[in-house]
Order: structure tokens, then C-alpha cells, then sequence
């Protein structure tokens, strides 16, 4: 049997959001580096059917408006919109998310995904024609790791802890939930 990379299946099994940043710029490196693996994610029949709009400053703070839990991107350097063409889907900009966040881990950026409930705030503040999606964008910044610690530790008594075990999660040939 084949055995997984352990450096990409610990890469994947060790993502974890951060909603803390350090205040410095993204480099133009890692956002390219970023973005190159945005650009290269797989899609149905390869399609594409996306688009991405970095977004930094006064416009991310518009942007944030959006949303109901946007904090992490009002505080993190610049977000990642992930714009769904008609062409596309919900599933390829998922993917094109986990690929944005997987990628910025193996760059030593933190990232965060922040869902955008009111389309038309949205649409109006990074002028989306009317037939596209934008419902996700992606924060962005390099991990303040002092203050990612001290929210975790204030969180660690009322959130559940670790993930639902295998026999719990998975059944076979039927649904057993």
C-alpha cells in the first residue's frame, strides 16, 4: 500500500484557522506563491469557474461589512475574495479555498475563511456582475502567535475540543448517523 507524503498529509491534517495577525504587510512573494496555488486548483470538466480579488485597506474593511463574523479579515493584512463565475461551483471554490490556505500554512501565513451573507453588499463593494458568486473570501496575514494563544485559551472551556471520531463519522454503504 501506498503511503502518504507525511510532510502533505501533516500539512493537511495540521491546518488550523487563525484569527490573530501580526501588523505587517503580506510579501509579494508569498502572495503570489498564494495565489499560484489558488490558480492551479482543480476544477469540474476544468472549468475554472472562479475568479480571485485581493483585497486590502479601506476596500476589505467595505468588504467586511458583508458579513456577520468578518473579523478576522478586518484585522488580518489583505483577504482573498473567491469569486464563483456562472460556469462554477460551490464545491471547485472550496477547494480553491482549502488550496489558498494550504498554501499560505507551507509559507508560514496564517489564514482564515470568513463567510459573506449579504451578496448584494458584497457585489456592490467589489462591483461583481449580478451572475456571479461571491459568499467566501480568505483572511490573510503572518500569525501573531502570543495573541493566538491567549484566544485559544480563553475559548479552550467552551468549544469541543479535537474532531468526531472515524466510527462516529463514517458508515458504510448506507447512512448509520
Amino acid at each position: 500500500m501506498l503511503q502518504p507524503s507525511s510532510d502533505t498529509y501533516q500539512a493537511i491534517v495540521g491546518l488550523r484557522v487563525v484569527r490573530n495577525y501580526e501588523d505587517r504587510p503580506l510579501s509579494d512573494g508569498d502572495l503570489h506563491h498564494i495565489l499560484e496555488a489558488a490558480r492551479w486548483t482543480g476544477s469540474s470538466k476544468n472549468r475554472q469557474g472562479w475568479r480571485f480579488i485581493v483585497v486590502d485597506g479601506a476596500v476589505k474593511d467595505d468588504l467586511c461589512e458583508a458579513g456577520s463574523f468578518t473579523k478576522p479579515l478586518r484585522d488580518a493584512p489583505l483577504g482573498v475574495a473567491l469569486v464563483r463565475t456562472p460556469d462554477g461551483n460551490d464545491f471547485d471554490i472550496g477547494r480553491a479555498a482549502q488550496n489558498i490556505m494550504l498554501a499560505a500554512a507551507a509559507l508560514g501565513v496564517a489564514s482564515c475563511p470568513v463567510t459573506l451573507h449579504d451578496q448584494d453588499k458584497a457585489h456592490a463593494v467589489l462591483s461583481i456582475p449580478s451572475d456571479h458568486s461571491l459568499r467566501w473570501a480568505v483572511a490573510l496575514g503572518y500569525p501573531d502567535e502570543a495573541a493566538e494563544r491567549r484566544q485559544r485559551q480563553a475559548r479552550s472551556g467552551w468549544l469541543p475540543a479535537g474532531r468526531t471520531s472515524i466510527a462516529d463519522l463514517v458508515s458504510y454503504n448506507r447512512f448509520s448517523g
